[in-house]
């Protein structure tokens, strides 16, 4: 009763209700992804399972600055219509760090800090990847219908990038020392 209706579950499904999050409602060794962060072991970056709401009407994925967004972003952008083929990136940041998150279809993520590397699939809206500030970021194999979604912790700056490999390896090597 009421005007404007309110859903409270649907009929179709058993155990309806209000969303919840898929990984709370499923059990352990389900194979569902738990929310949280891996570190990846590559110059502070890590790969984070968002909250992931799921019902009849579709899914919803949740990250929340200061949670699972480690910065507050300054800037953000799509990026679309990636032939195959091409690669996207081959860069760093001197003070920039970036989320990543595939907001549809899927690529590849090449993450280098100078000394490791390691490679990642964005596939879901619900699995995002923090990029630190002086990571070598590397995106390929994008799928036809891929749209990366890459917030960033700062304005664009042109001075900020460091586009030739050998450059940031010198670099790289040089903050290890200092470390």
């Amino acid at each position: 009763m009421g005007n404007p209706a309110r859903v409270t579950g649907y009929a179709a499904v058993p155990g309806s209700g209000p969303p919840r999050p898929a990984s709370a409602a499923s059990p352990a060794g389900s194979g569902a992804p738990l929310p949280g962060r891996t570190e990846l072991g590559v110059g502070g970056a890590s790969l984070h399972e968002l909250r992931l709401f799921r019902d009849p009407r579709g899914e919803l994925s949740v990250g929340e600055l200061g949670r699972e967004l480690p910065f507050t972003p300054r800037r953000f952008f799509l990026v679309s219509g990636v032939p195959g083929h091409e690669v996207r990136g081959e860069h760093a940041h001197r003070s920039c760090e970036q989320f990543l998150v595939c907001a549809r279809g899927s690529c590849r993520v090449l993450l280098d800090d100078g000394h490791d590397r390691r490679e990642v699939t964005l596939d879901r809206p619900s699995l995002g990847v923090h990029m630190p500030a002086m990571i070598w970021g590397t995106q390929y194999r994008y799928s036809p219908d891929a749209v990366l979604l890459v917030f960033a912790s700062g304005h664009y700056d042109p001075d900020d990038y460091v586009s030739a490999y050998e450059e940031f390896r010198k670099l790289a090597a040089g903050r290890a020392v200092g470390a």
